[in-house]
């Protein structure tokens, strides 16, 4: 009995298999036969094997594109040394030239104790200084400019003559140094004379202002004594005709 179903089972089966079998390697469907449904597959199982088909694209992350700030160039003391930051340069003030009399030629009273009488005047050419003595043992000094080199003199004379705002007769050997000087200029602020001018007996010699006060304490005249128009007036106040002045 066990026997009869064992081989009924298994004839059963290779009957089963042989249909699907038949089924599957058939042809198409002749006539009064259904056709099978066509095999579909999942797309879940097709999708990996189609990406593993495919090119693998692997997507950049693009960073920040940074801008790199042009650098001066800049040279190095030595190829170890650091790069040295380029030093902005300053602009330095421009030097004018001053219109002022230095300070040390501004008038000031100082000891005197020279041979010299008081109301002479002494002239010191070297330290470009002027001293009018006084009573009391001290003289009035005053800033002076003086001769240039080939025009330096000495010696002794008196005060032979007195004017203000004088007028200005340039001398004939001047004019042959320098042609472009007047004939004639009228005395005034513009006059090389100044505002006062005291004359050193027969000589082309004078002690006057000037309108250059920055030329005080230089070497720079034909041989007349320079002083500030303040200076020069405060002296003509002092000193009269007559007066001895001595040039050293």
């Amino acid at each position: 009995m066990f026997s009869f179903i064992k081989y009924a089972t298994a004839a059963c089966v290779a009957a089963g298999s042989i249909a699907i079998i038949g089924s599957l390697s058939a042809g198409p469907a002749t006539a009064g036969q259904v056709a099978p449904p066509p095999l579909v597959l999942s797309p879940n199982l097709t999708e990996p094997w189609m990406l593993q088909l495919q090119p693998r694209v692997r997507g950049r992350a693009t960073a920040p594109v940074r801008r790199q700030m042009q650098q001066p160039n800049v040279r190095r003391a030595n190829w170890w040394s650091p790069r040295q930051q380029p030093v902005r340069r300053q602009t330095q003030p421009q030097k004018t030239k001053t219109r002022q009399v230095q300070p040390q030629f501004l008038p000031t009273i100082v000891q005197y104790d020279g041979k010299h009488k008081p109301g002479t005047i002494v002239i010191d050419t070297n330290a470009r200084y002027l001293y009018l003595v006084q009573n009391d043992g001290t003289a009035r000094r005053y800033g002076v400019g003086v001769g240039k080199p080939g025009f330096e003199w000495a010696g002794t004379h008196k005060i032979t003559r007195k004017a203000e705002w004088p007028d200005w007769r340039p001398p004939a050997a001047m004019r042959k140094r320098r042609p472009d000087l007047p004939v004639f200029m009228a005395g005034g602020p513009d006059n090389p004379l100044g505002a006062r001018a005291l004359y050193l007996g027969s000589t082309l010699y004078r002690i006057h202002g000037s309108n250059q006060p920055w030329t005080i304490g230089h070497a720079v005249s034909s041989g007349c004594i320079r002083m500030r128009n303040e200076d020069v007036m405060d002296l003509y106040n002092r000193v009269g005709v007559g007066t001895r002045v001595h040039v050293i």
